[in-house]
């Protein structure tokens, strides 16, 4: 009997997994738009949850609501920028194409604009290096300036679906998603208190990812414009976005940006605006993203700052530009889940005499390791019912 069962569970895990994983390649296409239409509905839930009491428990008019609120107040000013964005881009796009190409099509411009320069004495020897350098960089840039406006114009289309499937399941999951995530977790074959924490890192790291990049994204692009704006660099409205929208990337974001605009004013012989430039974005635009970031982002999401660097930089690479938030919540997940791991197998665990500098050791016996502290604290509060699961108060609408 006991191995007629056991067979039994088997084929059906084996069925499981093998229409999981059909049923995942039916939606693939779309898992972008779903995990975008995911993240508003944890953001927003709590506007949600203030209209659902609001309008006693309705929650298909509450979850309404919400999406007409977010629809005028948080996408239509965004489709209003990247209006604005779009324009300016296609207009320097035209401007700068025809330059770059002048610039790869007579050989002797690159080294008239080098002879301009006040060190040129110092670079004279390596001139024709510099030359054939330069020019493969402009060549390099034209080429990514075509391609560029090539998948813009192909993107319009996908964006626009992409929108309207992410409002669509946005709609849903702001009226069901807590009854889909009670079905998952009971999937999960994991204590409660675990569940939980999961639960909880995840909303804690996509909220702190999102206010932070929002907050820091906004004052880069922002102060970094004016900037721009004062040194007469054209189109400095749409640069300004592109900061803005380049600042998910730690440290180097915006950095891509006022650099080149700083060598723009140095070709064009305006020494005095580049060095002002340069020194107005290197210390205060830069110093924007290295003293809020780790407060915005890492004391919500526990992680260090390297980790929220590179977790950030390869979401990117690998999602694009939902992995500026997909990375650091893979991140913490992955950290959360090996502090889950040093708790659950602290007995098994043998104490390491190492300690980090300026360290000293604890005498006592009972000594915590200081990675643990919080996460045992948290268990602790969820054990003792201070802190409530992530679908508690979800079976109570009016709540």
């Amino acid at each position: 009997m006991e191995t007629t069962t056991l067979v039994n569970k088997s084929v059906l895990a084996i069925v499981v997994a093998a229409i999981s994983a059909l049923f995942l390649g039916i939606i693939w296409r779309f898992l972008e738009a779903i995990f975008l239409a995911g993240l508003f509905a944890a953001v927003f839930h709590p506007l949600y949850r203030r209209i659902l009491r609001i309008l006693g428990g309705s929650r298909g008019v509450s979850a309404l609501f919400t999406l007409l609120i977010v629809l005028c107040f948080v996408f239509i000013p965004i489709v209003m920028i990247g209006t604005v964005f779009v324009g300016q881009g296609a207009q320097l796009a035209s401007n700068t194409l025809p330059w770059f190409q002048s610039v790869v099509n007579e050989p002797g411009f690159i080294t008239s604009q080098l002879e301009k320069l006040p060190f040129y004495s110092l670079v004279e020897p390596y001139r024709d290096q510099l030359a054939e350098r330069l020019g493969g960089v402009f060549v390099a840039t034209s080429s990514t300036l075509v391609d560029l406006l090539q998948s813009a114009t192909r993107g319009t289309v996908s964006a626009v679906i992409t929108a309207l499937l992410v409002f669509y399941s946005f709609f849903f999951f702001l009226m069901d998603g807590d009854r889909l995530i009670q079905r998952v977790l009971y999937y999960l074959p994991l204590d409660d208190k675990n569940e939980t924490l999961l639960l909880n890192r995840f909303r804690s790291v996509t909220i702190a990812t999102l206010k932070g990049t929002a907050v820091i994204g906004f004052l880069q692009g922002s102060l970094a414009g004016i900037g721009l704006w004062v040194c007469n660099i054209p189109n400095a409205l749409f640069l300004s976005v592109t900061m803005m929208l380049l600042s998910v990337v730690p440290g180097i974001g915006a950095a891509l940006v006022w650099i080149p605009a700083c060598i723009y004013l140095a070709v064009n012989g305006q020494w005095v605006f580049a060095i002002g430039l340069f020194l107005y974005s290197a210390l205060l635009v830069g110093s924007i993203d290295n003293i809020l970031r780790p407060k915005l982002v890492g004391s919500d999401t526990q992680l260090h700052e390297l980790m929220i660097f590179f977790s950030t930089l390869g979401g990117l690479l690998t999602f694009g530009i939902p992995g500026f938030i997909i990375g650091p919540i893979i991140a913490a997940l992955f950290v959360t889940v090996w502090e889950i791991y040093a708790v659950e197998f602290k007995d098994w665990l043998p104490m390491t005499n190492f300690l980090p500098l300026g360290e000293k050791p604890d005498s006592s016996a009972e000594a915590v390791d200081p990675l643990l502290a919080d996460i045992e604290n948290l268990t602790d509060e969820i054990d003792s019912g201070s802190v409530q699961s992530g679908n508690s108060d979800h079976d109570n609408p009016t709540a």
